[in-house]
């Protein structure tokens, strides 16, 4: 069996293993650190999230610095806050025995002169985001230009997140003669063009196989109505009573949404999404990892930098657009060595990417049918006899029992279980409507105009459409919720490529127009027109702007 020991550490480090109770090294390990301890070279490194790449880079970076020089020696790049502060603070542990070395983060929403002040005094590993460091390099708070080491850490999220051009801006300021190590669990194109660009003949690891998924990750998938994500969400939920996961959504309104509809149904849940202060962020990240919450609702954007080892489900409560997005997202289930599974809602229109995906990752993906009400009931029932039957005894209750055994005495065993449990189970409806937990649904596609309309009705126009990531049933429940609208105040909602059209009573008219005046969103500027019989839009993209919005 291979050792830490064997891989080339020294002592001061090797302390720190054994303190951490890494017992051998995980496959990337295994792999990198030999090459980066025995030799200066470029390296990129394809491995999934979650397999130990931190302690990859993290021990040959520390056991090459040289602790005795206050000038910054190494630079490791990180796409969001979250996953900056913890590769800090990995890092910290890792170098805890060696006297004399610093390792500052530097991120956005922090006092910038604080993190200035610590690199003043003395930082030979800088931790950082992009955004943060270019500003910081641009006022000449920080100085990498003689740097040794340069990682570029999760490098596919970043340039996902559109950090490409800062990280072109950043690695200008770098000595040639660096050595630079790229961590990815992807290779698309703008990874291979800074690898290209940036790094002189790289010696290239890959874990498992390139762009592939962890094999310890069970993919699953159900066919479901748009309509009926909701129910499924809650179907896997109950049939999964220890479950601790994330819930991935397109929008930020759709992920408060459905938060709000579980903390509704009793679940333990919170969202987590770019409309929030980095406190609220932080606050609600911290209740995850203490499983305070069970259930976090997130963007991708939002999640990006999330690193939490006991997650064991991940739902895609819709396809992304990008298949390395599904592989970051499926990614935070199975770490560690342990199991975890990978649920996608799929329509059957979008069934066809499924092959997608299986031929990308090079993985199968199983189809599982949608349980009933019964059989949902009969596995909470399982699971709650299971938590009876495992209760610890209180011995001080002995005293009581006299009494309650006299109130109970005239119950049968059977009507007692059955009081139980309707007690314990009377908000669960075992005969819902034929909209919830439905297996075949009528309810896809782009619009719901068939629906019948008042006459009374008027017809608008709104610059959003399906290319802001809107179908119809989301563009319905954004304009229901925006003007405070009934369910049925808004009905005949038709989604195009660039735009689209929705229905309300004449009575909404002035709330619907004075709502949208100079109403922006992730800064753009929404516009809504009334529309006159008989008018059409033939040239509707004269009212956007050339810059592509961000609408998540």
């Amino acid at each position: 069996m291979t050792t830490f020991k064997s891989l080339g550490l020294n002592e001061l480090l090797l302390k720190a293993v054994e303190k951490l109770g890494f017992e051998s090294p995980t496959e990337v390990q295994d792999k990198v650190i030999p090459i980066l301890l025995e030799k200066n070279t470029d390296l990129v490194a394809l491995a999934q999230t979650g397999t130990g790449k931190t302690a990859a880079f993290g021990f040959p970076m520390l056991q090459r610095i040289d602790p005795n020089k206050r000038t910054t020696q190494g630079l490791i790049l990180s796409p969001t806050r979250e996953l900056c502060l913890q590769i800090t603070n990995d890092m910290g542990i890792y170098g805890q025995g060696i006297k004399n070395v610093n390792i500052v983060a530097i991120y956005g929403g922090a006092n910038i002169t604080d993190q200035a002040n610590k690199i003043r005094r003395g930082a030979q590993i800088v931790v950082a985001t992009p955004g943060r460091l270019k500003d910081m390099i641009r006022r000449k708070l920080v100085d990498i230009s003689a740097i040794e080491y340069c990682v570029l850490d999760e490098a596919d999220e970043m340039l996902n997140m559109g950090f490409y051009e800062d990280i072109k801006s950043i690695l200008t300021h770098t000595p040639a003669n660096k050595s630079s190590w790229l961590f990815s669990a992807t290779m698309p194109p703008d990874v291979n063009k800074i690898a290209k660009k940036f790094m002189h003949n790289p010696i290239e690891i890959t874990v498992g196989t390139k762009n592939s998924s962890a094999k310890n990750i069970d993919h699953q998938y159900f066919i479901v109505g748009a309509r009926e994500r909701y129910n499924a969400l809650r179907a896997v939920i109950s049939m999964n009573p220890e479950i601790f996961g994330c819930v991935f959504c397109r929008t930020k309104i759709e992920t408060q949404k459905v938060a709000e509809k579980l903390i509704q149904d009793g679940y333990k849940a919170a969202a987590i999404h770019g409309d929030l202060s980095q406190n609220q962020r932080d606050s609600v990240m911290q209740s995850f990892r203490k499983k305070k919450i069970q259930m976090l609702i997130a963007t991708d954007v939002a999640a990006r930098g999330i690193d939490v080892d006991d997650i064991t489900h991940v739902v895609n409560y819709q396809l992304p657009d990008e298949i390395e997005i599904y592989t970051h997202r499926s990614g935070r289930t199975g770490r560690a060595g342990k199991l975890g599974t990978s649920i996608i809602f799929v329509t059957k229109s979008d069934r066809r990417k499924i092959k997608l995906i299986e031929n990308k990752l090079q993985t199968t993906l199983t189809e599982v049918q949608m349980p009933s009400p019964q059989e949902v009931f009969t596995s909470k029932i399982d699971h709650w006899v299971g938590q009876i039957k495992n209760t610890p005894v209180k011995s001080d209750l002995q005293s009581y029992l006299p009494n309650v055994n006299k109130s109970l005495e005239d119950l049968t065993k059977e009507n007692l279980i059955e009081l139980i449990l309707s007690k314990e189970f009377r908000s669960f409806d075992l005969n819902p409507k034929i909209s919830e937990f439905s297996r075949e649904s009528s309810s896809e596609g782009r619009s719901d105009r068939k629906i019948n309309a008042p006459k009374d009705k008027d017809r608008f126009f709104i610059n959003v459409g399906a290319r802001d990531k809107y179908e119809w049933t989301t563009l319905k429940d954004f304009l229901r919720s925006f003007l405070k609208l009934g369910q049925d105040d808004v009905f005949q909602v038709e989604v195009m490529k660039n735009f689209s059209f929705f229905s309300t009573h004449n009575k909404h008219r002035d709330l619907v127009l004075k709502s949208f005046d100079n109403f922006m969103l992730d800064e753009r500027k929404v516009s809504v027109e009334l529309t006159k019989k008989g008018r059409t839009f033939s040239s509707p993209q004269k009212n956007f702007k050339k810059k592509k919005p961000r609408f998540k």
